[in-house]
């Protein structure tokens, strides 16, 4: 069954994180004089924002006829400075938000298309060591967490820092016995509040995710609705999906408890403090201590510092999420890769096609115990065409694999046209070798894009004639639309054998020097068989072919047949020669699948 797993690893804010995260602004450098005008008008924004209570408060003064600063100004003007100050407010927000979003959009864009790039540069083991789904969230879930970090939070943590010094500096100015008594108290309610805020987003975590959990059930029941009804177990879905839901229950009730209780501590603690200050305000008014608009104003820039305090709990969790995304990345980023430069592109070697396997030796990354090839020798004159034949796990695709450099050696050496293999550029050789596979996976745009995936530049002519070659061209202009035809997510629309055909018309194409078949005609029927075997045979001519087999009536004709055991080469010859070894392991594999057909 399906498990919810949140991969977002939390890192607590230090020094060395810091200093390592920092790595990521190279990203938004070229886009810096954006950055450093946005944070000027953001602090600008925020000593305008903090003028309107002071002013609020000067209002009721004049109002009463006890002006404080004297500014000459009547109260019905008020108005006039509260619209500018409005205006140009409104002013440097918007201009604030479109230079964070142009550092924020290009500078993760970059980050985003490198991130890319040195994915799709690593090598096979890097893939087999994740999953897609890591991966993707890579690119998408922490490279949004870093674009909101660049657009949003630093901007909001400075605004705020910024609301927090200058708003102490003027309550301590305006009343500095009543500022007293708000530090004494004030903060360490919000703090308070805070605390109590994570863990109510915590349990609001757990209530998501466990309600993430009935989704999968719903989700596996639907999509496997056929196993369900064979197996007779909807009492058994009803049972699990039941339980699910009261484990979302349970928590949701917690989840309220807690939350009313938050919202009684609010009330009773964080009103109570500011009504606390509005009392003490008062009485000093009543004394003469301070004037009305001064308490109005304190007032004012109590909430304001007090929301700003509570702000931060938020930041730091965002910026702490925004550092593990940076941390991923960068593990990412800084890896080895396979690929020196993506972006170039492969030109393919002028090769003639001798392939000699010498001493060959292999086991994979991940299970360095278990020996997959053991001494293995092979040689495979240019143009010629050979099947490897054995039980399943006997390393026939591990060959091919090793041949297309998917991974080192253990031991031995594999050469093309007498020249060690790791001797030549990955990508231009790779670009020299065509695969058919046993199940071709096709993307989900045209059969035009998915053919040219072979030769990106081709001709509309050389795109027809390997349709034509391939034993294509006819269903194709069966469609309506033709080679515009979209063939759906991995090639859906398309059938078995015209998936097949379509990987051929890109092999042909590509007009690889070396041609590697994996049992491509395994899954077909009959008449699907003959006429993509037409194709292959054509695909073949003049090319050396490496043919997986496991149906050996497909491979009577090849110049040499390969027979593999757990991981050696126990045999080797035609057809013919191999059929005549009565006990050989040729011989039976022959007898049980002729015969029995």
């Amino acid at each position: 069954m399906s498990v919810v797993k949140d991969d977002s690893k939390k890192v607590k804010l230090s020094r060395d994180t810091l200093v390592r995260s920092v790595r990521i602004f190279k990203y938004i450098k070229p886009y810096m004089g954006y950055f450093v005008a946005g944070m000027f008008l953001l602090v600008l924004g925020s000593l305008l924002f903090m003028l309107f209570p002071g002013l609020a408060g000067e209002m009721a003064n004049i109002a009463e006829g006890k002006s404080k600063y004297n500014l000459g100004i009547k109260l019905e003007d008020f108005w006039i400075i509260f619209l500018v100050i409005l205006v140009a407010q409104g002013l440097f927000s918007y201009l604030r938000t479109m230079f964070f979003t142009i550092v924020a959009e290009n500078g993760m864009a970059d980050l985003r298309k490198e991130l890319y790039n040195k994915i799709i540069a690593q090598n096979i083991s890097f893939f087999e060591e994740r999953r897609v789904g890591e991966l993707t969230s890579r690119i998408t879930t922490d490279i949004e967490q870093l674009q909101s970090i660049f657009s949003i939070t630093l901007a909001e943590f400075l605004r705020q820092i910024v609301i927090l010094v200058v708003g102490i500096g003027i309550i301590a100015y305006l009343a500095p016995k009543l500022s007293l008594v708000m530090l004494a108290t004030f903060p360490a309610i919000v703090i308070l509040a805070m605390f109590f805020g994570r863990y109510i987003r915590r349990l609001s975590k757990n209530r998501q995710d466990k309600l993430a959990e009935t989704n999968i059930v719903v989700e596996e029941t639907f999509q496997s609705f056929n196993i369900v009804k064979s197996f007779a177990n909807e009492w058994y879905e009803a049972i699990r999906y039941a339980k699910s839901v009261d484990k979302v229950v349970k928590i949701s009730i917690e989840f309220a408890k807690v939350r009313g209780l938050f919202i009684v501590f609010i009330i009773t603690f964080l009103f109570g403090g500011l009504f606390f200050i509005l009392w003490k305000g008062a009485i000093m008014v009543q004394d003469g201590e301070m004037e009305i608009g001064e308490l109005i104003s304190f007032i004012f820039y109590t909430g304001i510092l007090g929301g700003a305090i509570a702000s931060f709990g938020t930041l730091y969790t965002a910026i702490s999420q925004g550092i593990g995304a940076t941390e991923r990345i960068l593990e990412i980023l800084e890896s080895d890769q396979e690929i020196k430069n993506v972006k170039a592109i492969p030109v393919p070697l002028k090769l003639k096609g001798d392939v000699n396997f010498d001493n060959v030796n292999f086991s994979y990354p991940s299970r360095k115990d278990v020996t997959v090839l053991k001494q293995v020798n092979i040689n495979i004159k240019a143009g010629s065409k050979v099947a490897l034949v054995g039980q399943s796990g006997s390393g026939k695709s591990t060959l091919v694999q090793l041949l297309m450099r998917f991974y080192d050696l253990t031991s031995g050496t594999i050469t093309v046209d007498g020249v060690d293999i790791q001797s030549y550029n990955v990508n231009n050789y790779r670009a020299a070798i065509g695969v058919v596979p046993q199940d071709v996976i096709l993307f989900g745009g045209t059969i035009r894009e998915n053919i040219l995936y072979g030769k990106p530049d081709a001709t509309e002519d050389e795109i027809i004639k390997a349709a034509e070659q391939s034993n294509s061209l006819e269903f194709i202009n069966g469609f309506p639309e033709k080679f515009e035809t979209i063939v759906g997510d991995r090639g859906v629309k398309l059938s078995g054998g015209q998936k097949q055909r379509i990987a051929i018309a890109r092999a042909l194409l590509k007009d690889p020097a070396i041609l590697l078949l994996d049992e491509a005609t395994s899954s077909l029927d009959a008449e699907s068989e003959r006429v993509v075997q037409e194709a292959l045979d054509r695909l073949m001519v003049g090319r050396t072919s490496i043919i997986i087999a496991h149906r050996l009536a497909t491979i009577k004709d090849v110049d040499c047949i390969y027979v593999i055991e757990k991981g050696k080469i126990v045999e080797s010859g035609t057809h013919e020669d191999l059929s005549n070894y009565k006990d050989g392991v040729y011989s039976s594999l022959a007898k049980l699948q002729f015969y029995q057909n």
